[in-house]
C-alpha cells in the first residue's frame, strides 16, 4: 500500500522483540494500494509482512484479523497474522495499530487467461463457504450507505453528464433489495493484484493466496462474485470476456452452486460492483491523503464498466452458467 507513516529499522527492530519471528534482516516499502501503509519485512526467521492501518481503528481490526486467521485455518491460502508475545494479534507501531502477517510466495496475474480465471472462481467459492462458519460481524463499509454519502463530495469534482449517471445509479440500487439473497462473508475487493500466483506461467499456476482483506465484511456472496469479474474477465473496451467470465462462474458454480434468485440478480450486482469502485477511485483521486508513497487508481474505468452493464442490462437476464 501506499506508505503513509515512514517505519525507520530501528523502530521495527525494537517492535519486533515482541514477537518470535527472529531479528530484523531487511525491509522496503509497498507502494500498490491507498488504504494502509505495508511492508515486506525479512528477518533471521523467514518473510513476513507488516501492515500500519491508517484509517481503521483498533476497535474494528479484530473482524478482519480473527477472519484471516479463521479462513487459514479452513486451508483457505491468505495471510496468517502473527500473536506477539502477549498472544495479542493487534499491536502498535509509531502510533498506529499494526499487525504482522505471514509472507504469501507468488505474484499477481495482470493478464489473466482462462485457467487464471477458473483457479480464482473457486477458490473464491471455497472461501465464501469457509467464511459460513465464521462468527464476526461487519457491515460492508462501502456500500449503499457510504456511496450515498459520498457522493455530494464528489460531485463538484464532475462534468454534468457524470453527475447524473452517479444519481441514476445511486436511484437504481436503492430501488433493488437483496434480503432474498445468501450472506456471509466477502472479500469486498478481490482483484487482480490481490490474488497471488505460483508457477503463474504454466499448466500448474495455483492460487498461491488472497491477500488484502481490509474491505471484507458481511455482505450478498454474489456481489463478491460480481466485484471480482468485473476486473478479472473485463476486456479493453470494458465488455466482459465470455470465456473468462464462462470459466471463472462455472469454476464457482461447481464449488457453491447459484441460487435462482442469484442468477436473477446478477445484472444488478454487476452494475453495484461498478458503482462502488468508480466512487471509491473518484473519492481517492479528488480527495486524496498525502503519503511518501501514493497509488491512485484511473476512475474512468469503473465508469465505462457501470455504462457498459447499463448498456448490456436488456441482454445480460441472469446467470447463465
Amino acid at each position: 500500500m501506499s506508505v503513509y507513516t515512514k517505519v525507520a529499522p530501528e523502530q521495527l527492530s525494537a517492535w519486533l522483540r515482541n514477537y518470535s519471528v527472529g531479528v530484523l534482516s531487511g525491509m522496503h516499502g509497498i507502494a500498490s494500494g491507498i488504504e494502509n501503509t505495508n511492508y515486506f519485512v525479512a528477518t533471521t526467521h523467514g518473510k513476513f509482512v507488516l501492515t500500519l492501518f491508517e484509517k481503521l481503528q483498533p476497535a474494528e481490526l479484530p473482524f478482519y484479523l480473527n477472519l484471516m486467521a479463521h479462513l487459514s485455518m479452513h486451508g483457505i491460502p491468505c495471510p496468517k497474522p502473527l500473536a506477539n508475545l502477549q498472544n495479542e494479534l493487534l499491536g502498535e507501531l509509531n502510533g498506529k495499530p499494526a499487525t504482522i502477517v505471514t509472507f504469501l510466495e507468488g505474484e499477481p496475474v495482470l493478464k489473466p487467461g482462462v485457467d487464471h480465471c477458473a483457479r480464482v472462481g473457486e477458490v473464491l467459492a471455497d472461501m465464501h463457504l469457509a467464511g459460513q462458519s465464521y462468527r464476526g460481524q461487519l457491515d460492508n463499509l462501502r456500500g449503499p450507505r457510504w456511496w450515498t454519502t459520498v457522493a455530494p463530495e464528489i460531485y463538484p469534482f464532475l462534468n454534468e453528464a457524470d453527475v447524473e449517471l452517479l444519481k441514476s445509479e445511486i436511484r437504481f440500487q436503492a430501488s433493488h433489495r437483496h434480503d432474498q439473497l445468501p450472506r456471509g462473508v466477502i472479500h469486498g475487493d478481490l482483484f487482480r493484484d490481490n490474488v497471488l500466483f505460483t508457477d503463474a506461467a504454466t499448466s500448474d499456476a495455483r492460487v498461491g493466496g488472497f491477500i488484502d482483506f481490509y474491505f471484507a465484511c458481511i455482505d450478498v456472496l454474489i456481489y463478491d462474485v460480481a466485484i471480482t469479474v468485473n476486473d478479472w474477465c473485463t476486456n479493453p473496451d470494458c465488455s466482459l470476456d465470455a470465456e473468462r467470465t464462462t470459466a471463472l462462474l462455472s469454476a464457482y458454480k461447481n464449488v457453491r452452486p447459484f441460487t435462482e434468485d442469484e442468477r436473477d440478480a446478477w445484472p444488478v450486482m454487476l452494475r453495484a460492483g461498478a458503482l462502488r469502485f468508480w466512487v471509491s477511485r473518484l473519492y481517492d483521486f479528488h480527495l486524496p491523503r498525502d503519503g511518501e508513497l501514493t497509488h491512485k487508481h484511473d476512475p474512468e474505468q469503473f465508469r465505462r464498466v457501470l455504462v457498459r452493464h447499463i448498456a448490456d442490462a436488456a441482454r445480460a437476464v441472469r446467470l447463465t452458467v
